[in-house]
């Protein structure tokens, strides 16, 4: 309805205008020349120049200008044509003489500027009328209604939906602004599900931190009686006259694989406790303690777990010292390879290079090792991989996989909390770059 008055309104002026353009120039006529008038001036102006007069009071007389030349292509001539001057041929005594020119076109064209001057300045304050009304109008029926959608969105974003938005008679917004109230009513709805929906994670959260304690105690238990046990036979085995090489070497590898499983379960509880936090929306809590440590210590691990996971390391690492959390860069490195085991199951590639001189968001140059872990599975979907890094988020391929949707989130936050950074994309498989600090 306001939409249509505002046409109206808009329609009507330009009318206006219209007739005014109309009846102003319909007046208006091309200037023509009084031939027998010119005529005259130039019989008067000949017999004035016969009777010895001084030619520049003849021309200040009659408003004309004389050129003494008999050549056609004179220069005195060229401006005078130019400007669209009047010109007649002069003779005096019967003699050709020159030229008598007046320049009545440009006086007739500064009378009609004039005219067109006060024509445009009735047409701009129409026009300034009109646009004052408009813009009344259109504040009235569409600023005014959004100053209040956008108080009213104000107030959703504080999280209070409770307050309605009030729906008048005749608004242009009227249908908006009802599905505008409709969608608090839904957000309403929506965060009430969410929170029923949060609290009930959180206790399946903390209760299945709580059930998995317990098994994986009982292993870190056996593991120590069973590792206690090995020492003693290992201890009695060296004790002997004779012993057997392949026994001696058999009980040192059962240790070892003890003391890894023993390593393992305390991982696992780690992983417990900084999942239980994550669930209540506050991994700042998970401690990342950065120390300097010898970046040997990462190869190393990854050649404790490379049969797990067919892991192929086609370089050393650079010798120096990284700032990191050897319990994180753990957790980091066993997601990582996790993934590419649940996913892939392909061979994984391990690469180490040095990156000195890089430039960080702060302006300031960085010394780091990088870490590229590459598998050659089929890699993540173009519409997943904007997300896999995001808390609890699944990727599509994940349907029939277990997991919490924690394990590259949890990566990416260890990584920047020990100075680096991790990035991944797809190439031929799936790729995971981390950078850690060099001291």
């Amino acid at each position: 309805m306001r939409f249509r008055k505002i046409a109206a309104v808009f329609t009507l002026f330009m009318l206006g205008f219209l007739i005014v353009f109309v009846l102003m120039f319909r007046k208006a006529s091309y200037p023509q020349r009084d031939i027998v008038y010119y005529n005259d001036l130039l019989a008067r102006i000949e017999e004035d120049i016969s009777a010895g007069r001084d030619i520049s009071d003849i021309e200040k007389e009659y408003g004309c200008t004389i050129v003494y030349s008999k050549r056609i292509d004179a220069p005195e001539l060229s401006p005078l044509y130019r400007d669209e001057a009047f010109v007649l041929d002069l003779s005096v005594g019967g003699e050709y003489v020159g030229k008598v020119a007046w320049m009545d076109r440009e006086e007739k064209y500064e009378a009609f500027g004039r005219s067109f001057f006060v024509a445009s300045m009735i047409f701009w304050s129409l026009t300034l009328i009109m646009g004052l009304v408009l813009l009344y109008l259109v504040y009235d029926s569409f600023v005014k209604p959004s100053r209040d959608l956008k108080a009213f969105s104000e107030e959703l974003a504080k999280g209070n939906l409770d307050t309605a938005l009030p729906i008048k008679k005749n608004d242009f917004f009227g249908s908006f602004t009802e599905a505008f109230d409709i969608m608090r009513e839904e957000l309403k709805n929506s965060r009430d599900k969410e929170m029923r929906a949060e609290i009930a994670r959180k206790e399946m959260v903390a209760s299945l931190s709580h059930d998995v304690k317990t098994p994986v105690a009982v292993i870190d238990a056996t593991c120590e009686v069973s590792e206690v046990k090995l020492l003693r036979r290992l201890k009695r085995l060296r004790e002997m006259e004779n012993p057997s090489p392949v026994d001696i070497e058999e009980v040192e590898d059962s240790i070892d694989k003890v003391r890894t499983i023993s390593a393992k379960a305390g991982t696992i509880n780690s992983l417990m406790a900084d999942l239980l936090h994550s669930s209540l929306e506050d991994s700042e809590r998970v401690v990342v303690k950065t120390e300097e440590e010898f970046a040997t210590l990462i190869e190393d691990y990854f050649i404790k777990i490379r049969d797990y996971g067919k892991i192929v390391i086609e370089n050393h690492i650079p010798k120096c010292l990284l700032y990191m959390d050897r319990q994180r860069m753990e957790q980091v490195i066993d997601n990582i390879i996790g993934n590419s085991v649940k996913y892939a199951g392909t061979e994984i590639k391990v690469r180490f290079d040095d990156v000195n001189d890089m430039l960080l968001s702060n302006g300031k140059l960085g010394n780091f090792v990088r870490i590229t872990i590459k598998d050659s599975g089929p890699g993540v979907s173009e519409d997943d991989l904007p997300l896999i890094a995001q808390k609890y988020y699944r990727g599509s391929n994940s349907a029939e996989k277990s997991g919490y949707g924690m394990g590259l989130y949890l990566v990416k936050q260890y990584m920047q909390k020990q100075g680096g950074d991790m990035e991944y994309y797809n190439d031929n498989g799936f790729t995971v770059v981390l950078m850690l600090k060099k001291v």
